[in-house]
């Protein structure tokens, strides 16, 4: 096949979870977008057609007939990490060996973190790979996707190392500009669609092995990305209609561009004022990842960078820590990379640079904390240090947006595999007591610490029904479960009440608050209103004022906080 003949290609986004990246929507991760731009760097004139895996799985004929019609099919599929998903229902195991039926294409690729790491069953399971994948596949790809897929087009699929990797960070950046314009085919595009961006990969710690279970050190040492590959990636990315940006593909953000792995503000100054300047239609700057330990080692750096942050992001921003555990056995035998009093320290920097409440109605940044189980080492004390180091963060006054408990993910190349399953096994009836109590006594004090009743929460998207509650979010890092009583269009966006709180979600209700059309389940959603009041401003409704409210209350005091949000227009 000739570079220029007419060609058309098909990617399957079966999502990505990784512990630098995550393309579940609302997030849209590289793979697709690398793999697209060295398509085209190959052929400018090609036809990709995306789709989602969850649009593959409604219309499997449709897929069908648009493979048949294509030179390649590529697949993308991988979750390292355990989690759970509103947005999108990531490919497993049965998709990937189910799909190559329906799949009519001349040539067929699978690759993602699946392809390299194999499936999993979730936390606390031994991921494999299936011996038959090479045989339903013709090109299982385990090293760079979009490198191989490039060298695979320029050869006429024929002899090419499938195991190919890039040879720098910025040797990408090519690709990453030229597959920016595969967004708009994204169901959330683009209002609803996050970008993930890639600054590098690789970990400092990768010379002493890096954490038990972590995959990150098997890139090797730091490899970043140029200030300028990174922003014109995202020009491109603006230029074609992206809105929303996580800096997230990194270990630790903080250590960007440092040599010494020392935090550089200049270096951090330049890359965010320079996203900024290009990014025209920004609406949403977040990152993800970031090392206590750099914070810990490094704290006046860390806190002049963490204020450019600050300073350049949207509010709502999350900098997760990965912690792993308190237990100072368990972070012996695990080499882990920060003890308790460092753990600490990092939570409580973060919250006096970004506790200040910003326009959209939350913390400017927040730490996350990230504990995993089923380490060697862990025994039931493990469970009782880490529930009272979350116990102390609270009774210090610090807030925390979320507290991610998580039983590890046996991957290949990693220390744990010779480790096992063994402890996950014997610790599961502690590990769901341990969640549950955490849930109870820590995540709902601290859900109703960061978002007090009566906060207003602007520009939640609505994404999910079910029976008759909405479900919605803000775009972002780690983004709120907002309940909504009652059935409203999916994809829109909304300012909200916050009423009452879950441990991981609020209940809430659109703003301006019309009070005559509020049914039965949103009024006594509303703090203080019962069934009783609820079914006597139902009675005597329409209401035209506060007073006439007042009036048909045994204790009009309960709704004097709503009357800034109240109308009457509307009858």
């Amino acid at each position: 096949m000739g570079a220029f003949e007419a060609m058309r290609a098909l990617i399957i986004d079966g999502y990505t979870d990784e512990p630098a990246g995550l393309g579940v929507p609302p997030y849209i991760d590289v793979y697709p977008r690398y793999i697209a731009g060295a398509i085209w760097s190959f052929n400018p004139h090609a036809e990709i057609i995306y789709m989602t895996i969850d649009a593959v799985r409604r219309d499997l004929n449709k897929l069908k007939q648009i493979s048949s019609k294509c030179e390649i099919s590529i697949l993308i599929a991988g979750v390292t990490v355990p989690g759970k998903y509103l947005g999108g229902n990531p490919a497993g195991l049965k998709d990937v060996m189910k799909l190559p039926i329906y799949l009519k294409s001349k040539h067929t690729i699978f690759c993602g973190p699946a392809a390299r790491f194999g499936f999993a069953k979730g936390g606390g399971s031994i991921a494999h790979i299936p011996k038959e994948l090479n045989s339903i596949y013709d090109f299982v790809i385990e090293g760079d996707s979009e490198v191989v897929i490039y060298e695979l087009l320029k050869n006429n699929f024929y002899g090419v190392d499938l195991n190919l990797i890039r040879d720098s960070s910025d040797s990408i950046n090519e690709y990453a500009i030229r597959g920016a314009k595969i967004i708009q085919q994204h169901p959330y595009y683009p209002d609803g669609l996050i970008c993930e961006i890639e600054t590098f990969r690789g970990c400092p710690r990768s010379i002493t092995g890096g954490c038990s279970f972590c995959i990150e050190p098997l890139y090797g040492i730091p490899d970043f990305r140029s200030i300028d590959g990174i922003v014109k990636e995202i020009e491109a990315l603006s230029f074609f209609g992206a809105k929303n940006f996580r800096l997230g593909r990194q270990p630790d953000i903080l250590i960007y561009g440092s040599e010494d792995y020392c935090p550089s503000p200049s270096i951090m100054e330049k890359l965010f004022s320079s996203i900024r300047a290009v990014a025209s239609n920004l609406k949403v700057l977040h990152i993800d990842n970031v090392n206590p330990s750099t914070i810990y080692a490094h704290p006046e750096e860390s806190e002049k960078v963490l204020k450019i942050i600050v300073k350049y992001h949207t509010p709502g921003d999350v900098a997760a820590l990965g912690i792993e555990s308190v237990d100072e056995e368990v972070i012996k035998r695990n080499n882990l990379k920060i003890d308790p009093e460092g753990a600490m320290f990092a939570i409580e920097l973060i919250n006096k640079i970004g506790s200040e409440r910003g326009e959209n109605g939350l913390p400017h940044l927040l730490p996350g904390v990230n504990f995993v189980y089923g380490l060697a080492g862990e025994t039931e004390k493990t469970f009782e240090r880490n529930f009272e180091f979350m116990r102390e963060v609270l009774n210090r006054g610090l807030m925390v947006r979320r507290i991610n408990l998580r039983q590890v993910m046996i991957l290949p190349y990693t220390r744990m595999r010779s480790i096992g399953s063994y402890l996950v096994k014997k610790h599961r009836r502690l590990f769901l007591e341990h969640k549950n109590k955490m849930r109870r006594e820590i995540d709902l004090p601290m859900m109703k610490r960061i978002l007090p009743e009566y906060t207003v929460m602007k520009d939640v998207r609505t994404e999910a029904i079910e029976g008759n509650i909405t479900w919605a979010r803000q775009i972002g890092s780690y983004p709120i479960l907002v309940g909504i009583p009652r059935r409203i269009t999916l994809g829109i966006f909304l300012d909200v009440l916050v009423l009452t709180h879950g441990p991981r979600s609020v209940s809430a209700i659109p703003i301006p608050i019309n009070i005559n059309l509020l049914t039965m389940r949103e009024l006594k959603a509303i703090p203080g209103i019962g069934s009783k009041r609820a079914a006597s401003i139902i009675k005597n409704r329409p209401f035209h004022g506060i007073e006439d409210i007042k009036a048909c209350l045994d204790d009009p005091s309960i709704v004097e906080k709503l009357i800034p949000f109240l109308e009457f227009n509307k009858i």
